[in-house]
Order: C-alpha cells, then structure tokens, then sequence
C-alpha cells in the first residue's frame, strides 16, 4: 500500500511512469507497507506462468527474503529505481522517506535492496555505482542502515497516515526504534540467497 499523499506519472521515454509526492513527505514518514493484497508467488510458480506473465514478474516484483517474487497490487509496483534514493526498505515490510520528499518529486528506491535477479546498468545519476546487482546488500547494508537509523528517530515526530497498515505489536515495536530503545534489525536481513 503506497502512501496516499502520492499518485503515478509519466516521468520520461526512458523511464516510463513513476510514483510523485502530492504533499510534502518528511523523513522518517512510511511511505509504503507490503498488505495483504499484494501477491506473493513463490519461483515454482512463476516458473509454470506464460512467458509474458513472467515477463510481467521481471518488471513489477521485487524478491523478499525467501526468493519469493512480491507484486504490489497499487501504484506502489511503479516506484523506479535511483542511486540516490529517497526511500528505502527496512527489515519490517515497509519502506520509510530517508530525508523529505516535496511535492512533485518522484518517490524512488534502490534496486540493490531488492535482491534482482540479474545485474542491470542504470541511468547515469553520476554516482560511483552505475550497475545494480544482485548482492548489492552484501556490499552496501551498513550505508543504508545509516540511513534508516536516522529516518528511524524521525518516524514519532511525523504524522504517519500507514502506520494503521501496521500490527499493533508492530507499532509498538518501531516506536521503541524510533525512541532508541530497541535496536533496528539490519536491511540485510533482507537478502536473499538465491539472489
């Protein structure tokens, strides 16, 4: 479930479409909670699909920890890939603004968190990285976890419109987070093996 202070553009050609701000979004808001909606299809079966289904698969899922392929039923499937992003995954099935997103910015994520299946160049944002690959969280977890840590201590000073999408027992937990009570898990727990 995408954050409701957002709706779906057309960015570029080369880009296609892509999820923008309508509001201004402080760090540490949730900007995205994985629901029940959304499907979960384990390798086995994207393997028994048509090939233009998987291709479907290829573009608009990204891979959880236990290999399984995760397509968001909403406009959260069309939030696009950066170097420089400003959201980013946490251990906890929901994605947080890492500084504040303004109006009319496009919301984006970095592919390397979200264990592709095959290596991919990107557009040139002229960052030292150009190439997302697979183990891309074995190589830069401790700098997205920095990051979070930080958007992590915002997360009770911000209004939070997903955080109904939570658990109770998971809001209690990422208050204690977020009050430096209770250590954050690693984004690397989110790697996948097969990955």
């Amino acid at each position: 479930m995408m954050h409701p202070n957002t709706e779906i553009k057309f960015i570029s050609e080369s880009i296609g479409y892509g999820v923008i701000a309508t509001k201004r979004i402080p760090k540490g808001t949730i900007t995205w909670v994985q629901d029940e909606l959304d499907q979960v299809y384990t390798p086995a079966q994207v393997a028994q699909m048509k090939p233009l289904s998987q291709e479907m698969i290829d573009k608009y899922t990204f891979r959880n920890s236990q290999g399984n392929f995760v397509l968001c039923w909403d406009i959260s499937k069309y939030v696009n890939h950066s170097f420089k992003s400003n959201c980013i995954s946490t251990a906890y099935d929901f994605e947080i603004a890492i500084r504040d997103i303004e109006v009319g910015e496009e919301l984006t994520d970095d592919y390397g968190y979200l264990n592709v299946t095959e290596a991919f160049d990107a557009e040139d944002e002229g960052t030292a990285r150009t190439r997302v690959l697979p183990d891309d969280l074995l190589h830069y977890h401790k700098d997205w976890d920095a990051l979070l840590e930080a958007a992590f201590r915002q997360l009770t000073t911000v209004q939070q419109p997903m955080m109904k999408w939570l658990s109770q027992s998971l809001q209690e937990r990422v208050a204690r987070i977020s009050k430096g009570e209770e250590p954050m898990k690693s984004i690397k727990t989110l790697y996948c093996q097969e990955a």
